[in-house]
């Protein structure tokens, strides 16, 4: 049974959040700031973390800071603010989805169920790609650039290796979404224009190799390189 940390300050939302993730058969534990949950984490074993952002004590922002220090489990953000802004400071900060209020208890079970189900995908062999100062090592999960480690969050990296192993193709929206989120995602392009955003900031002069196919997708092309 998959165990959900709910993070709050509102008890009626807490109360709604838990009684439906009960009934999709999950075990809910509560939290009614970020410090609570900071203290919960450290002690109890939890697959996802469903947080608000505007709290008391420590907001929503600053408790997800604060999680990916030690972990990166996977992180649901809840808010009543949808500007762009603060969809990409939440993904960021490592968030790997963005709901805002109010919203569909029934729709947010379906993103839980479907953050929940990806799951991490454990490579097999050592095997690394390079170009022009890149450096993308599969098995570690990591990248470089010129021998420094770029700070990316786990949605991030998912993007930049599926794009590199299948390099000098056209992906379409729709491929990149299925293969990274999963066929059961919930989002909506936004969320892959807003990855692909951070990542070409990440990767500095080597954005380059991210070419937007207009109308399609995206490609990385390393053919010339």
């Amino acid at each position: 049974m998959h165990r959900i940390l709910v993070v709050d300050d509102e008890e009626k939302i807490r109360e709604l959040i838990k009684k439906y993730a009960e009934f999709e058969g999950y075990s809910v534990c509560e939290a009614g700031n970020g410090i609570e949950a900071i203290e919960i984490l450290g002690r109890e074993s939890i697959d996802l973390i469903v947080l608000d952002v505007m709290m008391p004590e420590l907001d929503g922002f600053s408790t997800c800071k604060e999680i990916r220090k030690t972990s990166d489990v996977p992180v649901i953000m809840l808010s009543a603010r949808g500007e762009e802004y603060d969809r990409i400071h939440g993904f960021e900060l490592g968030v790997d989805d963005y709901v805002v209020k109010p919203f569909s208890p029934k729709e947010l079970m379906m993103r839980v169920g479907a953050v929940i189900g990806r799951g991490r995908k454990s490579e097999l062999a050592r095997e690394k790609f390079e170009c022009d100062g890149l450096e993308v090592d599969f098995t570690a999960r990591t990248a470089k650039l010129d021998g420094v480690r770029i700070d990316l969050s786990p949605k991030e990296y998912e993007l930049l290796s599926y794009m590199v192993k299948n390099r000098n193709i056209a992906l379409t929206r729709e491929k990149l979404i299925t293969e990274v989120w999963g066929y059961d995602f919930y989002g909506d392009d936004r969320t892959l224009d807003t990855h692909i955003k951070l990542l070409r900031k990440r990767l500095g002069d080597c954005s380059k190799h991210i070419v937007t196919l207009r109308g399609v997708g995206y490609r990385f092309e390393t053919e010339g390189a």
